[in-house]
């Protein structure tokens, strides 16, 4: 091939007698399972990889349309490693986009890459082929981030400018036999820190309609919950504890994804620029990453000067913003990343939130080592004694009175 990117069917076609090997991301869901079809036609030999971060996996589905199509299905467990290498920073870096809702899949993106290339280099496969389409961030952020991890084969979409309709994918599935694709309707996304929405009857910012029945976490149940406490440990950036139970991030994000989620706390709507500077817009809902990423400012705030801080909103900016932009693994966010994670050092501490029907009230900032006054009057009169006594005579000159007299 003239080029390492795959951008369309065509390139498909051109990669017949260099590539023999493909590996391509998998969810199961119509796009994927149509680039199944398009890789099978050209008598490749494919793995279809399924990476689950926490939506969780429709084993059987994944079986069943990979098997169709004559393609060897590999499932991964990300979850613990999209905690660990995208959550946890994204809490100390405060990732939010513009401000306005948690980021996500420029958190799952990378760690999805990063998968796809080892995997790739432990199968020997020669293309990488993801299914993300240009009114997709995806796009960028898939192909930025396996650029970056020095992928040396081919990669890229078909889709970005190979276009077909929904419909006409799943007329094409229906004729070879596989029915069980749907007319379009709200596309999702999910995964352990986040679940967001897009197209269908949000797709018009100017009138958009969002069933009830799309929100799992943040559902109030039938039944009105009273007020509760709730209280959350962080020890060097981390949270560690839930109402002083131990727990890993993982079982700690599904528990408050529940817990805090049954408030109705969490939910997003907003839009989002793509690579062309177009908008659109999604909606979201993500009840964990709102109480943990209030919860490290709070203690961040109590234990770090003003002066730090100030610089560190400035760097979560910048943060978020290569996130975004698809260059995770470039060295201008890791710089940012190297300076927000020395200063998460000293963020240790207790903070409790009092829950009701879609509020979280803090009641409670305990941090170790802080900075901040417990008793106004006290320390008030303590320095205005300092600032007005008389000045101590240093020992010298106080022996040397005494030997006088």
């Amino acid at each position: 091939m003239s080029t390492r990117r795959i951008r369309s069917f065509a390139d498909l076609d051109a990669m017949k007698g260099q590539v023999d090997h493909v590996l391509t991301l998998f969810s199961g869901g119509l796009d994927s399972s149509y680039v199944l079809k398009e890789l099978s036609q050209r008598n490749l030999r494919i793995t279809a990889l399924s990476v689950d971060l926490g939506e969780g996996c429709r084993t059987q589905d994944l079986h069943e349309i990979a098997d169709f199509f004559g393609a060897h299905l590999t499932i991964v467990d990300a979850r613990e490693m999209f905690a660990r290498e995208a959550v946890a920073p994204a809490i100390c870096a405060q990732a939010r986009y513009l401000g306005m809702y948690p980021v996500s899949s420029s958190l799952s993106r990378p760690i999805l890459a990063q998968v796809a290339v080892r995997v790739a280099r432990e199968l020997g496969c020669d293309a990488i082929v993801h299914t993300a389409n240009q009114s997709q961030n995806s796009l960028r952020r898939l192909n930025g981030a396996i650029g970056q991890l020095g992928y040396s084969g081919c990669y890229g979409t078909p889709y970005e400018r190979s276009v077909l309709t929904r419909d006409e994918k799943i007329e094409v599935l229906r004729q070879l036999g596989l029915s069980r694709f749907q007319a379009r309707g709200i596309s999702g996304d999910a995964n352990l820190w986040c679940r967001e929405f897009e197209s269908g009857s949000i797709d018009n910012p100017e009138g958009f309609w969002v069933p009830p029945s799309l929100f799992e976490w943040t559902r109030a149940p039938e039944a009105p919950l009273e007020t509760r406490e709730i209280q959350i440990d962080f020890r060097a950036g981390i949270p560690v504890a839930i109402d002083q139970q131990p727990m890993d991030l993982v079982p700690m994000i599904a528990h408050l994804n529940s817990t805090v989620g049954a408030y109705e706390i969490g939910r997003y709507s907003g839009l989002e620029h793509l690579e062309g500077g177009e908008k659109v817009l999604e909606v979201r809902e993500a009840p964990a990453a709102t109480i943990l990423m209030d919860a490290y400012r709070q203690i961040e705030t109590a234990v770090l000067d003003a002066e730090l801080l100030r610089e560190k909103v400035a760097l979560e900016l910048l943060w978020t913003r290569e996130a975004v932009e698809g260059r995770w693994f470039g060295r201008l966010r890791e710089c940012a990343d190297a300076f927000i994670r020395m200063s998460s050092e000293k963020v240790t501490g207790t903070i409790r939130y009092s829950l009701r029907q879609g509020a979280m009230d803090i009641c409670s900032i305990k941090a170790h080592q802080p900075l901040y006054l417990t008793d106004r009057d006290a320390w008030e009169k303590a320095l205005v004694q300092d600032a007005f006594a008389p000045p101590a005579r240093n020992a010298r000159a106080a022996s040397e009175e005494a030997v006088a007299a």
